[in-house]
């Protein structure tokens, strides 16, 4: 199981890889705007959003419109083996937030005044990150397991509604899965891969 997914996570990085950074920016519009759309989206008071790598469907600009919606919106943040979702003030604070080796924005270890999602009534809608993703809601993670480990402790609290955002190339027939493995509500992702 972990050497198939292994297998597959090779794979659809060296598509995303190969991807040009014109197919990038027209992809993340098209989803970011199906997600802004969407009925749960609009219906959601307290959202919890990844913070985009480089490889990734784009979040700045949900992060920006659900702020300006005056939703509440928590980003993660990994202590160790544990992913936390915090609460993120503005987009000001967005900004500031220093990047990690990964590139990626995050809450410094240190700032423990930020409120948590799960101790402050639980989140309505969570847009997932994955490697790759299945038009059933199957998805494939980076193989640390925080999201599956993360949701099973949210749904004691409310359970949320999932969505994984999605490059074209990231979408996959089939995606070999366990029992800890969480599956989504729904992935957007782009109706046709650009030619």
């Amino acid at each position: 199981m972990q050497a198939a997914k292994q297998t597959l996570r090779k794979q659809i990085k060296l598509k995303l890889k190969n991807m040009t950074d014109a197919e990038r920016t027209s992809q993340t519009s098209s989803v970011v705007q199906k997600l802004l759309r969407h009925k749960k989206y609009k219906e959601s008071s307290r959202i919890s959003v990844y913070l985009s790598m480089a490889n990734e469907i784009q979040t700045s600009e949900i992060l920006a419109h659900a702020l300006g919606a005056g939703k509440k919106v928590y980003i993660p943040k990994y202590v160790g083996e544990n992913m936390d979702m915090v609460r993120l003030a503005s987009m000001d604070d967005y900004n500031s937030l220093p990047e990690t080796k990964w590139k990626i924005k995050q809450p410094p270890d240190a700032d423990v005044s930020r409120e948590n999602a799960l101790e402050s009534g639980g989140l309505d809608l969570i847009v997932v990150p994955g490697v790759g993703f299945t038009p059933s809601g199957d998805r494939l993670g980076h193989g640390k397991g925080y999201y599956d480990t993360y949701i099973e402790k949210a749904n004691k609290i409310k359970i949320p509604y999932l969505i994984g955002l999605a490059y074209s190339v990231q979408m996959c027939e089939t995606i070999p899965t366990s029992d800890h493995d969480k599956p989504l509500n729904e992935v957007l992702t782009c109706d046709k891969p650009d030619n």
